[in-house]
């Protein structure tokens, strides 16, 4: 019996809805997230192989694994992934840096501001993020931007590395020279404190330079 066959009211939608994710099986979960089964695979069947995998570890839950399921589509299959790490990202109540896009949402406010703002993300041992501050406001210098004032906090909250970041008002990514001096600084007194600078970040209204990326750190 597949689920166009139960009462309307014994779908794991229908009673997802009117009890809430509690009262469902982890079979109904997963039923849930693929949606539907094939002519050749009810989605039942379909769940049960997934269940399989995510009861030998999390770990197993990965693409090369799932693509192997009769019946269980590219699009499917990366709905699954794209949730697993979308749940480990926020399951300690913790946005997880793992690429500078992830860092993009806590900038998105000093994209278009007239003023350069410089923006500390302070992570714990996971790459979690504990913390944000603005720095500083205004023209990017030494004198401004001082590593007293970016770590201080990092140090009392215990983090464990920092992410930098600053817009340019004009539009232009590039880094200045000023920019590189000021980086440079800041990651020498890093590791004197212990505190990794994993990425200096310059944001404009529509795009970013990354220094990791560029190779620049």
């Amino acid at each position: 019996m597949g689920i166009k066959d139960l009462n309307k009211f014994e779908r794991p939608r229908e009673r997802l809805k009117s009890f809430g994710p509690s009262y469902l099986s982890d079979l109904e979960l997963v039923e849930i997230i693929i949606g539907s089964g094939t002519k050749g695979a009810r989605v039942d069947a379909i769940a049960r192989e997934i269940l399989s995998l995510i009861k030998r570890g999390m770990d197993e839950l990965n693409l090369e694994n799932l693509l192997k399921i009769k019946g269980l589509s590219l699009a499917k299959a990366s709905k699954l992934v794209a949730a697993k790490e979308l749940f480990s990202r926020y399951r300690d109540g913790k946005v997880k840096i793992t690429s500078p896009r992830d860092a993009l949402p806590f900038l998105e406010d000093i994209r278009k501001k007239k003023q350069e703002h410089f923006v500390v993300l302070s992570l714990d041992g996971g790459k979690g993020v504990m913390s944000r501050r603005v720095v500083s406001v205004g023209t990017l210098e030494r004198s401004i931007v001082h590593p007293r004032e970016v770590f201080s906090e990092v140090v009392a909250e215990r983090g464990a590395s920092v992410i930098l970041s600053h817009n340019h008002p004009s539009g232009d990514k590039t880094p200045s020279r000023n920019d590189l001096e000021v980086t440079k600084r800041l990651v020498e007194a890093g590791k004197i404190l212990g505190i990794e600078v994993l990425d200096h970040i310059i944001v404009t209204e529509d795009d970013y330079f990354s220094f990791k990326e560029e190779g620049l750190l």
